[in-house]
């Protein structure tokens, strides 16, 4: 057997999408370390300029990490300790803490079931649930997940009929398109992550909001930085959550090249699409979006098998999410939400990201298509 075949093939390589762009990113470091200025300057100014003109909307505001981004992002929009907030258990439990952390009620809504993302009728079935129970909700978080968008025309009618700030959660979405928009530039405001893994990736971790309003992206500075307006004099509440320097620097590299990390990205899921498409497992695409796949998500019963079989081929994969959040120890019995979320128990029990990353080679693609047509014949048999 040849070393190519017995080569393990990564869910996720960060340094194959590091390498290309390795000149820049040494040079850019260099740039900081020689500046003198490591907090707030100059390379975070400018990220946040290129990144709210990468999506042509807003003002963008650059802070720790990603679960800041949310909290403080619906902060910045008036949200109030006691209010409730409406998102999914089918997601990083970071949107979740994102929202308690804030010392909002998180309310939960069910998925759609080939989406993946909040179901509108479900949002609708929350709102009616939560103020039965007398809770105030005031802001929906629509998680665009895997890389594709929410529902979001259906999403913001509602929103808009019922008086709710809309804060997307573009964590897993960067440079994704909603009816040709940039989601994050829909709703009141947005938050992303930029963690390495993510298709814009810090190496370390980060985060930023984009806000419709220079006047929320304002609160928002002050937010992000003990609420100064001016140096040693707070006007509000606020914390430590400032994305630093270097970081920064790296992001702008990792900008440039984001539209061309997508591209590599749709032309690997096209290819396990028309090759595993027959299988009848493979996910759902919306017309009217662009997908920017940060994750390749099949569905099946025999995950486990799966899992099994191509760790047997030295070949990784990840479920996202293998547990909702609202069954998970730490939430268990304390959030609300209508019924028991079907669809969202049911995605959890099947998901399973196949290995898709910038960088990954048409053998390596090849080979975890074949060893999971290999795997279906071999079941299909038994």
């Amino acid at each position: 057997m040849s070393d190519a075949v017995t080569e393990p093939i990564p869910h996720c390589d960060l340094l194959a999408g590091v390498n290309p762009l390795r000149a820049e990113i040494l040079a850019a470091v260099a740039r900081v370390v020689d500046s003198g200025w490591y907090i707030l300057g100059r390379e975070v100014e400018q990220f946040e300029r290129e990144f709210a003109e990468f999506h042509g909307a807003g003002s963008a505001v650059g802070v720790a990490n990603g679960t800041d981004a949310l909290c403080l992002a619906l902060r910045a929009c008036g949200l109030q300790p006691g209010d409730a907030v409406v998102t999914v258990s089918h997601t990083a439990v970071a949107t979740v803490a994102a929202i308690e952390q804030g010392g909002f009620v998180p309310v939960l809504a069910d998925i759609e079931p080939q989406r993946y993302t909040m179901c509108p009728d479900s949002l609708l079935q929350t709102l009616h649930s939560a103020a039965s129970v007398g809770l105030r909700v005031r802001a929906v978080v629509p998680v665009h997940l895997y890389g594709q968008p929410a529902d979001l025309a259906a999403i913001l009618d509602i929103a808009e009929r019922h008086g709710l700030k809309v804060v997307e959660d573009c964590s897993q979405a960067h440079g994704a398109l909603w009816q040709g928009r940039m989601v994050g530039t829909l709703g009141d405001a947005a938050a992303w992550s930029l963690y390495p893994t993510k298709n814009l990736a810090a190496l370390g971790d980060g985060g930023i909001v984009l806000c419709s309003s220079p006047e929320t992206a304002e609160r928002l500075r002050m937010l992000r930085q003990y609420g100064w307006k001016r140096r040693n004099w707070s006007e509000c509440a606020g914390v430590n959550s400032r994305l630093d320097e270097l970081q920064a620097a790296i992001l702008r590299q990792r900008l440039r090249r984001l539209e061309d990390d997508n591209r590599w990205r749709a032309s690997v899921a096209a290819n396990y699409l028309q090759s595993l498409g027959h299988l009848k497992i493979c996910p759902w695409v919306a017309k009217d979006c662009r997908h920017v796949w940060h994750q390749f998500v099949i569905s099946l019963k025999n995950r486990k098998n799966l899992i099994e079989f191509l760790d047997g081929k030295r070949i990784s994969s990840m479920i996202h999410y293998p547990a909702p959040v609202h069954l998970q120890p730490a939430y268990l019995g304390r959030l609300h939400f209508p019924g028991d979320l079907p669809h969202t128990v049911r995605a959890a029990e099947r998901v399973l990201s196949l290995p898709l990353f910038p960088g990954i080679s048409e053998a390596q693609t090849d080979r975890v298509i074949q060893a999971v047509l290999q795997f279906h014949a071999q079941a299909a048999d038994s």
